[in-house]
């Protein structure tokens, strides 16, 4: 099976990658922005006629898209987002090679969901944010393609890789640091969400799967638990071995506060003013928690790396940094 991968240097993407690659009846050729792609090729800004060219000359049986933006303004995720899934949709289209589709997709397309509710893939999408409403417009075009496409809604992704931008990575490096300097207290704050978190790993397990299966349409790739924040912390500083107190600080008398995520010696850094993590960046609320019965059914797939495990592989990679 001759498989093109887009994106195959992004977080989720290296994985992708080296599960293909453990697949001897797999043959793989990697597409995108960066030198050490196979192919150079900006889908943002890339005509749909050199890509269908590209496909035409190397006829892929399966077109994997992990590529992507997650931080910007509304025009630079639109662009990387949503023009570049019309890119690969409409190069499809043209081509002669009848190659399947594996989008990637993302929970935030759902948008905030009822505490205590399995999110399933007939839910109505209200992204709460610029980067749900670009991923959505996406899965739209997908959908709408007349493509044999699937499109995989993953959850919050979590293990190796991490990107220290993110929640969990910076909590990991909040904890690091505390470590570092003795502190035996760290200030938390927006640690009350609760999300879905799943091994990358398991995530890259599934887009493997889905590009051997006929399945079409969205299916959900997660745990099927919602875990809060603060219990991620908890496990963290175990699998760490911190001993400190972590302190939460979100409250009623702080929502006015600056935003950060973990704070050790804070009171000696700002002493009048405690600050306050920012609600979890995803523009998803309070509470995610995927119905995963789907990718059981029809992908055969179900999570096999526990979070303890995701997050000693944060943990391993935080504490190497310097």
């Amino acid at each position: 099976m001759r498989v093109l991968l887009i994106g195959a240097n992004g977080y989720l993407g290296r994985f992708v990658a080296d599960r293909l690659l453990a697949d001897p009846a797999v043959q793989l050729t990697a597409l995108g922005r960066g030198d050490d792609a196979d192919v150079r090729f900006d889908l943002a800004t890339g005509s749909p006629g050199a890509l269908t060219r590209f496909l035409d000359a190397v006829h892929p049986g399966v077109v994997i898209n992990c590529a992507g933006a997650t931080r910007g303004g509304a025009r630079e995720l639109t662009r990387h987002n949503t023009v570049a899934v019309a890119t690969v949709c409409e190069a499809l289209r043209r081509s002669g090679c009848g190659a399947r589709l594996v989008q990637i997709g993302c929970s935030a397309e759902y948008g905030p969901s009822q505490p205590g509710s399995s999110t399933a893939e007939d839910a109505v999408p209200r992204p709460g944010g610029p980067y749900g409403v670009s991923k959505l417009a996406a899965t739209e075009l997908v959908l709408g393609s007349g493509l044999d496409a699937v499109v995989l809604r993953v959850f919050s992704p979590a293990g190796p890789g991490t990107p220290a931008g993110s929640p969990l990575g910076r909590l990991a490096e909040a904890m690091r640091r505390a470590m570092q300097s003795g502190d035996g207290e760290l200030k938390l704050g927006g640690m009350a969400a609760q999300r879905d978190f799943v091994d990358v790993r398991d995530v890259a397990r599934a887009v493997h799967a889905a590009s051997l299966s006929a399945a079409q349409g969205v299916i959900n790739i997660g745990s099927g638990r919602a875990v809060r924040l603060r219990d991620a912390a908890a496990v963290l500083a175990r699998v760490a071995g911190y001993g400190g107190a972590l302190h939460e600080l979100d409250g009623p008398h702080t929502p006015h506060l600056r935003p950060a995520i973990g704070h050790p010696r804070a009171e000696a850094d700002h002493p009048h003013v405690p600050p306050v993590a920012a609600p979890y960046p995803d523009g998803c609320g309070s509470w995610q928690q995927a119905d995963v019965r789907t990718a059981r059914d029809r992908l055969g797939w179900r999570p096999r790396i526990n979070l303890e495990e995701s997050l000693a592989d944060i943990w391993m990679e935080a504490a190497c940094r310097i």
